[in-house]
């Protein structure tokens, strides 16, 4: 009876996703409005070497935690046997959590499943490529198209969502545990590839064309001779069966959502955790169509020589660009992490809680640690919680029942809040997976090691520049409808691009924007064949040169008279394009008897607008002093572009629009400067600041101040307008 049901369920899931996954998405919708931060961590009452619930709740109370997650690890406790469900555990614990006045946010149990389960279908194990099995053992494990998996977890969620829609402790759903494509190959993932190949080419022919597929003579007459995409030759194969990998996470993550909002109530969200950001293998905006708001798990290395607010706020500025609006924060260092204790770096003291309030300055609604205790076997041994393997009050607990108590009292002030920034990094993953099967910076096939240079590096340099000038920067996607409420537009190795994307940049600059944009750009179709007209192809009215070779740098190469005076770091690495100038103006040259010839970076007015191209790889110093040459140029090298070296400074609006202004010292010794924006009150000292006054900051210290006066209307009605922009 069981297989029939999931022969049945496998039928209709066939029909009915076969050609076009994840394009009936169930509406999402808005995102909640909460009346204060949300301050907590994952809670694993099942995970206890013994019982503890009542000391738990009641150390999480007394540290101000008013959130926790749960459920989202043990389908099998859940569902102990096939069809026999068991919901007493958990109900007593959301009961504990609830007199306490903590909230519940419930996660569906599909990211690991039973042994049973295993053991009964193992076709539900993720088969990878050249035939290599999974086996039973790790979590995240199968594939999530099979008909079984499907079947099972469907009825999983809906008896879970069921129980506790009602329940007033539950405020929100969050839809599996960082979802990938767990590398899975299987037959069915396969045909459903080939169908949909079938759909957007419509004939083999017209994808051997658009693949080029008559080199090596591997041109497709009919579907059934598609081949297998293990051992794959085709730039156009490889980078079309990664999006259909982004496709099926994007599908089973809003199938997901839409069982969840069929089930549950009204007043509960729906949110997914991403595993950070910036992935190969997950479209994070086309996921976050289907949720209430997105949420994020960053990590980070504690500790002067890795800690500085660098890396969480890059992927909190990509999550809040998913929405154009707040996001959570599902996970994030309890002390320290990792499989093993080789990787053991817990924050110093100040740490733990400027961490939180980094994440609040970049937009996030909730901050929950993971998890709220160490686990004492098994593969998180040292992937440490607030409490240690003693389970007792210790030097971290301390601190975040300090941060905890700060907001109870200013959460209401720091949450909701609206984060207005001038300047866009456009991110396209399609480039990061053309560019890193064909990479423009590693050793030759023949021999020598990787080099850690490719298109995250380059995005990474990029944020991290604006980052260390106190600008703030949203991230836009190649399907962004217009770029025009933005400043400054920066595109890194733009490599796979269509033609419609190329112009919407172009015309962004013909009507006045102001781009800065880098080597290799435009190179490809989306099809990720080389444009067979003059590079840089579309581009090239705009940017004001073409060319027709390109060099590998066997060695970095000095800019001819230090043009943007950075000293020893006036070098450029990896790649050069020989630019051959049309009606651009050359910014630096190569210092060298041969390259010496081409600029390395230019300068082109287009229409209203301006591009700055870089036709090679700058180091750090070198993008950073470019970018900010662009920012002075169009005014947004402001007053917080003279803090001291290591203070970064964020600013929203808060839910009374006033103004918010965070400022942190990443560093273990005191700060001051006289403070520079108009009068307001330290929120976290409850005293007034006037304009100019000095503020000191101790090590790892954090101050925040909402000014007096109400943001204008002018200001908010720019905001909303620049909010709806885009997408």
């Amino acid at each position: 009876m069981q297989k029939r049901k999931i022969l049945a369920y496998a039928l209709s899931s066939l029909i009915a996703c076969v050609c076009a996954p994840a394009l009936a998405q169930p509406p999402a919708g808005t995102p909640p409005a909460l009346p204060t931060v949300l301050y907590g961590a994952a809670y694993y009452h099942e995970y206890m070497p013994y019982e503890r619930l009542e000391k738990d709740v009641a150390m999480m109370k007394a540290a101000g935690f008013n959130v926790v997650r749960l459920g989202e690890s043990t389908w099998s406790l859940w569902e102990p046997e096939d069809g026999r469900f068991d919901y007493a555990w958990m109900d007593r614990v959301i009961d504990a959590m609830g007199k306490a006045g903590i909230k519940v946010i419930m996660g569906t149990p599909t990211y690991s499943i039973p042994a049973w389960m295993a053991k009964q279908n193992p076709e539900i194990l993720a088969r990878k490529f050249n035939g290599v099995q999974n086996t039973y053992g790790m979590r995240q494990n199968m594939n999530t198209d099979s008909a079984a998996y499907r079947f099972y977890a469907e009825r999983l969620i809906r008896k879970i969502v069921t129980r506790y829609r009602d329940n007033p402790h539950v405020i929100g759903w969050q839809v599996d545990n960082e979802t990938g494509t767990y590398g899975a190959a299987n037959d069915d993932v396969f045909v459903r590839f080939q169908h949909y190949l079938e759909k957007k080419f419509g004939t083999p022919e017209n994808l051997s064309k658009a693949w080029f597929l008559n080199y090596w003579g591997q041109n497709l007459h009919s579907w059934v001779d598609l081949p297998r995409p293990d051992g794959a030759q085709s730039t156009g194969y490889k980078l079309e069966w990664s999006r259909w990998g982004q496709m099926r996470v994007t599908d089973f993550l809003t199938w997901q959502a839409g069982l969840v909002r069929e089930c549950a109530s009204a007043r509960q969200f729906v949110t997914h955790d991403f595993a950070g950001a910036l992935h190969s293998d997950v479209n994070e905006e086309a996921v976050s169509r289907a949720l209430d708001m997105p949420a994020v798990n960053i990590y980070y290395w504690g500790q002067r020589e890795y800690y500085n607010g660098a890396d969480q706020t890059l992927q909190a500025d990509f999550t809040r660009s998913l929405k154009r609006g707040n996001f959570l924060v599902t996970e994030t260092n309890a002390q320290s992490t990792d499989w093993s204790s080789s990787f053991q770096y817990p924050p110093y003291d100040g740490q733990f809680r400027q961490d939180v309030y980094t994440h609040l300055a970049n937009g996030a609604n909730m901050v929950e640690y993971w998890h709220w205790s160490s686990i004492h076997a098994n593969q998180e041994t040292y992937w440490k919680g607030v409490l240690s393997h003693d389970l007792e009050p210790n030097r971290a607990y301390a601190e975040m029942s300090r941060t905890g108590a700060e907001l109870k009292k200013i959460g209401p002030r720091l949450v909701n809040l609206r984060i207005r920034n001038d300047v866009a990094i456009l991110w396209s993953r399609d480039s990061l997976n053309a560019l890193n099967d064909m990479p423009f910076a590693r050793e030759s096939q023949w021999g020598g090691t990787a080099t850690r240079a490719d298109y995250g590096s380059l995005v990474r340099q990029v944020h991290r520049a604006l980052y260390d000038l106190n600008v703030g920067a949203d991230f836009v996607f190649p399907d962004t409808a217009d770029f025009s409420s933005y400043k400054l537009l920066v595109v890194p190795s733009l490599y796979v691009a269509d033609d419609a994307l190329l112009r919407r940049i172009t015309e962004y600059i013909r009507k006045g924007g102001r781009v800065v944009m880098t080597f290799k750009s435009g190179f490809t179709n989306e099809h990720t064949a080389v444009r067979w007209s003059m590079a840089p192809g579309p581009l090239r009215e705009a940017l004001g040169f073409h060319y027709q070779e390109f060099s590998n740098l066997a060695q970095p190469l000095a800019l001819k008279d230090d043009p943007y005076k950075v000293g020893t770091a006036n070098k450029v690495q990896h790649w050069a394009e020989f630019l051959q100038l049309d009606t651009a103006t050359a910014l630096a040259w190569y210092d060298h008897p041969f390259f010496g010839r081409w600029p390395a970076i230019t300068s082109n007015q287009y229409g209203a607008g301006k591009v700055i191209y870089q036709g090679t790889y700058l180091t750090d110093q070198l993008q950073k002093a470019v970018l900010q040459s662009s920012l002075q140029e169009i005014g947004l090298a402001g007053q917080d572009r003279q803090l001291p070296a290591n203070v970064r400074t964020r600013t929203g609006i808060n839910g009374s629009n006033r103004a918010v202004h965070y400022y942190f010292n990443y560093s273990a010794a005191p700060v001051s400067f006289a403070y520079p924006r108009k009068a307001g009150t330290e929120l976290l000292a409850g005293r007034k600041v006037m304009p100019a006054e000095t503020l000191t900051l101790a090590p790892w210290d954090v101050a925040i101040i909402e000014e007096d006066a109400i943001t204008g209307d002018a200001i908010l009605e720019e905001e909303a307008s620049a909010g709806k922009a885009g997408r």
